[in-house]
């Protein structure tokens, strides 16, 4: 493959141009993306060219580059939370359609939480989240839930470093966070009002797959009148029919696996 003077491959240099596409900014130019991508605008040029024709960045009728259509497919083919989102969609409407604000389903990646489903509605409260958008753990409902059952040496790393909290209502010391852990492993639920903004709360429970391991957070952003918390347990009872249809769809790919080999 060929290298840079600097020694990067082309296909590192072609991700440093993905990576500079964001769920808030999904629209740049070419010199935008250069200088987030820390490229040449020459060679940012160049790959932006080639990654169009290969269909994975388009541009726009103003020559804006944005994420082309088949790289969304190929990430939806391939991505592991396909399954859990084919799992969840029912209940996650089900949801919905009762609380009639946001629902959401989110999975840990590194120190943030990644939403990779959200059903809203037209007058629902402020929620400033959006499918394959991400917030630090520590800002909110869903972070927390998946924070609290992360490998110990992740929630060591981040209670080391100093918080930043979106609001005053947020965590702003460690001891403050490494309580509210210990909260949710408790009582198997986070209730944040205002950690995002004052009018909002949010209420997330675990979502366990069919080993008991949680693999996502299920949530919903609510307003902060002080009723929030009679909410828990719709959201218990869902993520409990997800975690029993992940525990199906796995136990139907091991029988067809073994199928396969006989």
């Amino acid at each position: 493959m060929a290298r840079s003077a600097t020694g990067e491959s082309v296909l590192t240099r072609a991700v440093r141009v993905l990576d500079a596409f964001s769920a808030e900014e999904p629209a740049l130019t070419v010199g935008e993306v250069a200088r987030r991508s820390g490229l040449h605008v020459a060679t940012a040029s160049r790959l932006v060219a080639e990654l169009v024709r290969h269909g994975l960045l388009e541009r726009g009728p103003g020559r804006e580059v944005r994420i082309g259509v088949r790289l969304w497919e190929l990430g939806a083919r391939a991505s592991p939370t396909v399954s859990l989102r084919d799992a969840a969609m029912p209940f996650v409407e089900d949801v919905h359609a009762v609380v009639g604000h946001h629902v959401q389903l989110g999975v840990r990646d590194g120190d943030e939480v990644l939403f990779v489903e959200r059903l809203s509605a037209r007058d629902a409260v402020i929620n400033f989240t959006r499918i394959a958008g991400r917030l630090p753990l520590a800002t909110s409902s869903s972070g927390l839930v998946l924070l609290a059952y992360a490998p110990l040496p992740v929630q060591e790393g981040l209670l080391a470093q100093p918080l930043q909290p979106v609001t005053a209502a947020g965590f702003g010391t460690s001891a403050q966070l490494r309580s509210a852990l210990a909260d949710v492993r408790r009582t198997q639920a986070a209730v944040l009002p205002g950690h995002q903004h004052p009018d909002a709360t949010g209420i997330a429970v675990p979502v366990r797959d069919g080993a008991g391991q949680v693999v996502a957070a299920l949530s919903v952003i609510v307003p902060n009148d002080g009723r929030a918390a009679e909410l828990v347990p719709l959201l218990l009872t869902a993520a409990r029919g997800i975690g029993r249809s992940l525990g199906r769809s796995a136990a139907s790919a091991d029988g067809a696996g073994r199928r396969d080999r006989t």
